[in-house]
């Protein structure tokens, strides 16, 4: 039976709320959220816009790794080509986007928040912007992540956020915390393209995935 009023989110919150009864999961101690690629564009997004974070009782981080786009919080973007006689605004690497007569949805959902339907649809623009800043979040770029493969989105709202995974991903890092305060930190993964088996088994990745991890592979750590 389907519910056309029920989404992925609606999901995800349910199945967090499950993982974090002490009933049937007692010593959970914290709950890691994290996708690759799409996974990490849903991961992304759900975690600006999700309703149970502030309700669990279990701390809760998200890892967004290697998406092909963010949700832009306004209508900025980064500056890929600096104009001297037109600087940004601020720090943050971004300035107006110059082309919006010819990329008429860069600012609309999911690359930004106009226009957004389903569950994000009845959350305040203000209140999205409160939860992505406040929120711990890690970014996992893989270093090598700098061609167009494994389903990378060309379209001109993407492109609008910059040329690559990688540079997208460093650039929105900026930008939320320059401009929005947010303290969420990024990982470059070294060696590491568009792989999902190679970015969550790297080892500076394991610590983030697995709370607790004391790493020592071969030197007697637990794994």
């Amino acid at each position: 039976m389907s519910d056309s009023r029920l989404t992925s989110y609606d999901l995800t919150d349910e199945i967090l709320r499950k993982l974090a009864r002490k009933d049937i999961f007692p010593n959970l101690k914290a709950i890691v959220v994290s996708g690759h690629s799409a996974g990490g564009q849903f991961v992304t997004r759900y975690e600006m816009a999700n309703k149970v974070h502030d309700t669990l009782g279990v701390p809760i981080t998200y890892v967004v790794s290697n998406p092909s786009s963010y949700a832009y919080l306004d209508a900025n973007r980064p500056n890929a080509n600096p104009n001297p006689n037109r600087p940004t605004a601020d720090d943050s690497g971004v300035q107006p986007f110059g082309d919006g007569r010819n990329c008429t949805t860069y600012d609309q959902w999911p690359y930004g928040l106009q226009s957004r339907t389903g569950y994000t649809s009845k959350i305040p623009e203000e209140q999205l912007k409160r939860q992505l800043a406040a929120r711990p979040v890690m970014y996992l770029l893989g270093e090598l992540d700098i061609l167009p493969l494994g389903g990378f989105d060309s379209s001109c709202p993407a492109m609008a956020q910059g040329p690559t995974r990688l540079a997208r991903g460093q650039a929105f890092a900026k930008y939320v915390g320059k401009k929005y305060g947010a303290p969420h930190k990024v990982l470059v993964v070294p060696l590491c393209g568009h792989n999902a088996r190679c970015m969550f088994t790297a080892e500076p990745a394991l610590p983030i995935l697995f709370p607790g991890y004391a790493g020592g592979r071969g030197n007697g750590g637990s794994q």
